[in-house]
């Protein structure tokens, strides 16, 4: 509890000297600009993607080699499409190349990239690659710095006991590589030119933001605008800040709920564009608890009654969540088990399967459907959402430059 209220204070104390920094963006090369970005919709021509090999002090150790295989299964289907650049940590070098030799076809279309990195969870502790649309800067690569702090200070109690599992406690150290992480890969972005950082007087994580590309943002209540993450900020003054980075015309809240996953309801998980205009919807099933059931009707009402920035109605499609008994190892395991969790490739969707047959072939109809032009590609998950996400939690995409 100590440590935790000196991390308040920490927080409280950064918020004070930096709300100044609601207007201008501060460049890493020392250049100072009125910043306006516009965040591309994840279905754009990407440059690649970003993964990371999670470091054995993230994850309950019986959960380490399967969610590795996973994890090295997901980035070969990715690489059927487009590069991914693997963030390992030096002494998993040795696993990664096993896993790359193993599990992908063209190994060159992966990179193997030496880093301090623990989370294998890259949507939230990585950077977002944004544009900008001030016109200044053309040729110049953005991306945003969210300061990840681990979901809110998050961190498992003293036993380690979390979702039904044994978890490592993770030492100052690997906290404080898990908070630079995305500087470090914007510092070390080179390819096809170096990235500018921008920053931000506030806390965010990728899954948190969905977007269309096109002004419109869906994003959750207690994800953002809470002290433990942006103390003493008002949603007023969050959503202003929100549009500067993301391009953003028009914010649809969610009221979401505090503590009742780890990130405090991220919705990529709840609700994701397919385009401009069309939503897939996740539905949980029936034996979900009456909290996530409860949760998951107030966004679609939310949802059903709603416009995006153009004035459109919102189509809205329904993908049944799988069956998750049967799915977990036992009855204190949870599972993230979300079809909308998805990640757009080059050309392609990758959705997961998660092993409900019926429920795993009828969402692989459902996307076919709406995205004829694509090819849909499935990837098993299990490890992955036994530890709390699923295959959009774990890529992270870096848009193509225009």
């Amino acid at each position: 509890m100590k440590l935790f209220e000196r991390f308040r204070k920490v927080l409280s104390n950064f918020y004070t000297t930096t709300r100044t920094w609601l207007q201008p963006s501060h460049i890493s090369d020392g250049i100072k600009v009125q910043g306006s970005y516009i965040f591309p919709a994840e279905s754009e021509p990407h440059e690649a993607t970003i993964m990371g090999l999670p470091s054995r002090c993230s994850l309950p150790p019986d959960q380490y080699d399967a969610m590795c295989n996973e994890l090295a299964q997901l980035a070969a289907a990715i690489t059927e499409f487009e590069p991914v650049r693997l963030y390992v940590r030096p002494e998993e070098v040795q696993l990664a190349e096993s896993l790359v030799k193993t599990f992908v076809k063209d190994a060159l279309k992966i990179s193997i990239i030496p880093c301090p990195i623990n989370h294998c969870w890259v949507r939230d502790t990585g950077p977002v690659y944004v544009r900008d649309m001030t016109g200044a800067f053309p040729n110049r690569r953005f991306a945003i710095n969210f300061r990840f702090n681990e979901w809110g200070g998050k961190r498992p109690e003293d036993d380690g006991i979390c979702w039904g599992q044994q978890w490592p406690l993770m030492n100052e150290k690997a906290l404080q590589e898990n908070a630079d992480f995305a500087r470090w890969v914007i510092e070390h972005d080179r390819e096809p030119s170096p990235v500018t950082q921008v920053e931000t007087p506030i806390r965010a994580e990728g899954g948190g933001l969905v977007t269309d590309g096109e002004g419109t943002l869906l994003i959750t209540e207690s994800s953002i605008v809470c002290d433990v993450r942006n103390p003493g900020m008002s949603k007023g003054e969050i959503e202003i800040e929100l549009k500067r980075l993301l391009g953003i015309e028009k914010v649809i809240w969610f009221p979401g709920r505090r503590n009742v996953d780890i990130t405090d309801v991220h919705m990529d998980a709840e609700a994701r564009f397919v385009r401009p205009g069309v939503i897939a919807y996740s539905k949980p099933h029936a034996v979900a608890i009456d909290l996530w059931q409860e949760l998951s009707t107030e966004i679609r009402e939310i949802l059903d009654r709603e416009t995006d920035a153009r004035g459109r109605r919102l189509q809205i499609h329904t993908i049944e969540e799988p069956d998750p008994r049967g799915l977990v190892k036992s009855d204190h395991d949870e599972l993230s088990a979300s079809y909308v969790n998805f990640y757009f490739v080059n050309g392609g969707l990758i959705i997961p399967k998660f092993g409900d047959r019926e429920r795993d072939q009828k969402a692989l109809e459902i996307f076919q459907a709406l995205l004829p032009e694509r090819v849909i590609r499935q990837v098993y998950a299990n490890a992955i959402p036994l530890t709390g996400g699923v295959l959009h939690c774990v890529t992270q995409q870096v848009p193509a430059t225009k």
